[in-house]
């Protein structure tokens, strides 16, 4: 199969390419940096400098790579604002499917998130509606992945990816990620406080997914049927339980316990993807997390 990557070279993109090439696939992957492009090409795929609000470039570039398959891992996350990831999600998955269908691609896999769920007390399927009564700040992010979502469904085909929050290299959730110099209260600190907020080791409910269980997701749903899906670990769980064990592996000092929650911060079920054949390999943040310090990288876990 031909495949499209764009954002081949992000924290997903970056692992999700080798995987597609090893499954047999041809895949053409954006990047925007020669250092991306020379990333590309040294793990054998046919790399293409694109800008995703380029719309002509962007159109260009998917219909000389002539894909059976667009995957959309697009974010603004690694040196980005809200705004730009927003951004990305409204202008660039519009962009993104016009070059599809300008194209006659029929088929798109799209990142989205596994938190934009309306308040609940229970983890989240995918038939629970979206937050769009949230009021702001979060209503421009569920607003952003509405847009997304119903853009990437006007292909015939289109899987959407909720996925949950990121672990793992190249993340946030890492040893010289944001949220760690957040808990040190160093380096980026101030610029990780503005996207995740003060950390709290309170009631609210999340759930993770290492990079590479994501990137084994994308891989996956190239043969699964149209709709959502939930891509997240089988452990939702409080930032009582989860945030002391991160702040451990990351040498940094835990948060003070704490309360309280807000009603959106429920966590995600993964049934349907395990219902399609999906698995997590790190199917719980506890091992996930403690693999990445230095004790834990030194044994078992690491030799996945």
């Amino acid at each position: 199969m031909r495949v499209f990557v764009a954002g081949a070279t992000g924290a997903v993109g970056r692992i999700l390419v080798p995987l597609l090439l090893d499954a047999g696939h041809q895949v053409t992957g954006t990047a925007r940096s020669r250092t991306g492009l020379d990333r590309l090409r040294a793990q054998g795929a046919t790399p293409v400098q694109a800008d995703v609000f380029d719309a002509e470039g962007l159109a260009g570039a998917v219909a000389a790579a002539s894909p059976d398959t667009v995957i959309h891992q697009l974010t603004a996350l690694a040196k980005g604002t809200p705004a730009d990831n927003g951004r990305i999600r409204r202008e660039g998955t519009r962009n993104l499917v016009d070059a599809a269908v300008r194209a006659g691609v029929t088929r798109v896999i799209a990142q989205s998130v596994a938190w934009a769920y309306e308040p609940g007390d229970t983890p989240a399927a995918e038939d629970t509606p979206l937050d769009v009564t949230a009021p702001p700040p979060r209503a421009n992010m569920v607003g952003g992945i509405r847009v997304l979502e119903e853009t990437a469904a006007e292909l015939d085909e289109h899987v959407i990816l909720r996925y949950g929050t990121f672990y793992g290299p190249g993340t946030w959730y890492s040893p010289e990620g944001l949220v760690a110099d957040l808990l040190r209260g160093e380096g980026a600190a101030q610029r990780a406080a503005a996207f995740v907020g003060p950390l709290r080791a309170d009631d609210a409910v999340s759930s993770f997914v290492h990079v590479e269980d994501a990137a084994r997701a994308a891989v996956a749903a190239l043969d699964w049927p149209s709709g959502q899906v939930n891509v997240v670990d089988d452990e939702p769980a409080a930032a009582r339980d989860w945030l002391p064990v991160l702040a451990r592996a990351l040498g940094a000092p835990p948060p003070p316990p704490a309360t309280g929650r807000a009603g959106w911060e429920r966590g995600a079920s993964n049934a349907r993807a395990r219902s399609l054949g999906w698995l997590p390999r790190r199917s719980s943040w506890r091992t996930g997390f403690t693999a990445m310090s230095p004790a834990g990288a030194a044994g078992p876990a690491s030799s996945r």
